[in-house]
């Protein structure tokens, strides 16, 4: 550990996708002494699984077969038609390094604190939520029922300009209130 770090005041903020790959890193990580989920996701298998009937051993299957044409024929129409589905798809397969769409969706099904993850974590907890997030309305709500440990919800919305993904329209607002929930959080 580096002198200049106090070791007891080390916390873990994770934004946008980081809001799941922080919790998980806090589930398996016991030198994070706090932890802010900038939204709080659950499982981002439920973004993937509509497409499959809701059977994540189904779309795990058809996802990383070696040939699945009819998937990547619909996914590269949905790209074509969708702009935010054309940049997740070739942002996720690149930072994935899977480089497809399909390659990309079926490493989702892997990004959750399902399975008793969430109740692994032991540091306090901060988790966010937009009230108006596009992307992951209600996972906050379900990460924060499965903590165990101290936790704590913020919510934001539009009155405060802050309801939209990670609070883009007020970031120093929810900047601030998380400073205030670290500042209370390690006062103790």
């Amino acid at each position: 550990m580096r002198p200049d770090v106090d070791a007891q005041r080390v916390a873990l903020l994770g934004n946008s996708l980081g809001g799941v790959l922080a919790p998980r890193a806090a589930a398996f990580e016991p030198r994070i002494r706090a932890l802010i989920a900038l939204d709080g996701i659950y499982d981002m298998g439920v973004k993937t699984l509509p497409m499959f009937g809701g059977q994540r051993e189904v779309a795990r299957r058809v996802l990383t077969a070696p040939s699945a044409p009819d998937i990547d024929k619909a996914l590269a129409q949905m790209a074509a038609h969708d702009a935010q589905a054309r940049w997740a798809f070739g942002h996720g397969a690149w930072v994935t390094g899977k480089g497809t769409a399909r390659g990309y969706l079926s490493t989702l099904l892997d990004y959750h604190v399902a399975d008793g993850v969430a109740e692994r974590i032991q540091c306090p907890t901060l988790v966010c939520a937009a009230a108006n997030d596009m992307f992951f309305k209600g996972q906050p709500e379900m990460l924060y029922a499965h903590l165990t440990c101290p936790k704590t919800f913020l919510a934001l919305d539009d009155t405060l300009g802050a309801g939209a993904h990670c609070h883009a329209g007020a970031q120093r607002l929810a900047m601030a209130r998380i400073g205030d929930w670290l500042d209370t959080t390690f006062a103790v």
